[in-house]
């Protein structure tokens, strides 16, 4: 019996293939991307975009569909990462392996097992504070914040609320205008 080889972040790079990640060591395609997660996916970037701008050690990177080398076999491409620029001075050319400080996720349906299971076990080994996920369908948030070493949810929403939601919370984030449907 032959063993399983598992693909690595260098087999990642080299696939000719863009819209993959390495998930569990195990090359994968993503989702085609929805109109209702690529709004969610933009407006949340749009709402958050104060904290964007800022510069110096208040600031903040937040990227979409950003590819993070958290292990050798480990390389997941977020639908929106941030990093408080004290941390991360400056943006790297290459991948980065550096663990982002909030992870937000939008499921899509049949993926939901990689947002809701796999990646929050994974953010919650390499100790990333935060934790969203957003299902645009449902038009519904749901965030987790990283106590004693597991997830607890700090907040659950709807699109019909405005709200102060960490590490975010010095705004009120619309809900409505996110999970705009």
């Amino acid at each position: 019996m032959e063993a399983l080889k598992l693909a690595t972040v260098d087999d990642l790079l080299h696939s000719a293939d863009e819209q993959v990640e390495l998930i569990d060591g195990e090359i994968v395609r993503r989702p085609m991307t929805r109109p209702y997660h690529a709004q969610a996916q933009g407006n949340t970037r749009e709402e958050l975009g104060p904290f964007n701008r800022r510069s110096g050690p208040d600031g903040w990177w937040i990227l979409t569909e950003v590819s993070v080398a958290y292990e050798p076999h480990e390389c997941p491409a977020h639908d929106l990462a941030g990093w408080r620029k004290s941390r991360l001075s400056s943006l790297p050319r290459g991948l980065i392996d550096l663990p982002p400080d909030w992870v937000c996720e939008i499921v899509s349906p049949g993926y939901e097992r990689k947002d809701t299971q796999q990646i929050p076990l994974l953010l919650q080994r390499h100790q990333v504070p935060y934790y969203w996920l957003i299902w645009p369908e449902e038009r519904k948030l749901v965030a987790h914040q990283l106590e004693a070493g597991r997830y607890r949810v700090i907040a659950t929403m709807d699109h019909q609320q405005r709200a102060r939601i960490p590490p975010f919370d010095e705004i009120e984030i619309d809900l409505g205008y996110i999970l705009a449907a």
